[in-house]
């Protein structure tokens, strides 16, 4: 305990020692000193910080003056100045260093820009839903960068890397500020061969025998529709299991089962003809299924304020549950 306490405390004053020499650096004189290495000339380096050279030059002579030796030789040559060894040596060590601090901050600010807005959600509803209607975002907001995280299971938003996220579920959760963004319905779809092939069922009874394919989230079980339509011989435990909802209708329109989808997720490929939904009126209905999620202690840049709009103007008019 002991021998951690002290390395602890080594490290905080090697910090601590770092800060009060780097407060004591000539800044502007290395910057110069920078430039005029780049560049191979007090002028041309004048006309690159946008400053008359005499200025250059004097802060070479302070930036020697601070370190107690001579940077720049004595003789020029067609090249322009010289440098001595150590001014060799600290040239390159400053252009690497200010290039390194300048790719940084150019990193971050494209990172955190006033147009970025970075949204987290899971892979299904970023498949299914949010992708396909992107582009219409940026006809609608063309200024807007829009950057998407997936994760099955999205965490922590306090960090300060995601604007909102959009979460699958029974909320609201204590960890962010919730509000619902769409309600969702399942019901039964399968692929038209297998549809053909199972006489085409007409009410639930007809699925007897049919394989059925499952979503691991327990909110989309076929015992949730089992109780509600039958036939309470359904054997609602056999049959494939996928670990997302996107999964589950790809094996559906690859003809592996029948699968009790999102209507959110299944309308596109219902439209298209690559899924059919034998039954019209048997379906689960889940009420308040997708969330919007903010952090709780951070303010909503307007970006996200414009996406969020978006989102509740896309959730109102398309994909109508039936």
């Amino acid at each position: 305990m002991q021998h951690r306490v002290m390395a602890s405390w080594s490290k905080e004053r090697r910090f601590w020692s770092i800060i009060e020499s780097t407060m004591k650096m000539p800044l502007n004189g290395l910057r110069a000193f920078a430039t005029v290495y780049a560049h191979g000339g007090i002028r041309s380096a004048a006309r690159e910080l946008g400053i008359v050279h005499s200025s250059v030059s004097r802060h070479l002579a302070e930036l020697e003056l601070w370190l107690g030796v001579r940077l720049v030789g004595d003789a020029a040559g067609r090249r322009g100045i010289t440098f001595t060894p150590q001014g060799e040596a600290l040239g390159r060590a400053t252009l690497s260093s200010f290039r390194d601090i300048e790719r940084a901050i150019t990193a971050v600010q494209e990172a955190r820009s006033g147009r970025s807005v970075t949204v987290s959600t899971t892979p299904s509803f970023a498949a299914r839903w949010l992708l396909p209607r992107l582009p219409r975002l940026e006809q609608a907001h063309p200024h807007l960068e829009v950057s998407v995280v997936v994760d099955q299971k999205i965490d922590n938003l306090q960090t300060g890397d995601i604007d909102l996220a959009i979460r699958m579920g029974r909320g609201p959760w204590p960890d962010a500020r919730c509000e619902p963004l769409m309600d969702e319905v399942l019901y039964p779809v399968m692929s038209p061969a297998l549809f053909e092939a199972s006489g085409q069922p007409a009410q639930p009874a007809d699925l007897l025998g049919t394989r059925l394919v499952h979503d691991r989230d327990p909110h989309a079980s076929w015992e949730a529709w089992r109780q509600l339509y039958g036939p309470a011989s359904m054997d609602v435990t056999a049959g494939p299991r996928f670990s997302s909802s996107d999964l589950v209708l790809r094996a559906a329109v690859q003809g592996q089962g029948v699968a009790l989808a999102r209507h959110r997720f299944a309308f596109d490929d219902i439209a298209s003809g690559a899924l059919v939904r034998p039954f019209k009126d048997a379906a689960v209905a889940l009420g308040p299924a997708y969330w919007i999620a903010l952090p709780l202690h951070r303010d909503v840049r307007s970006g996200a304020s414009t996406v969020i709009a978006w989102l509740k103007e896309q959730a109102a008019f398309s994909d109508t549950v039936i």
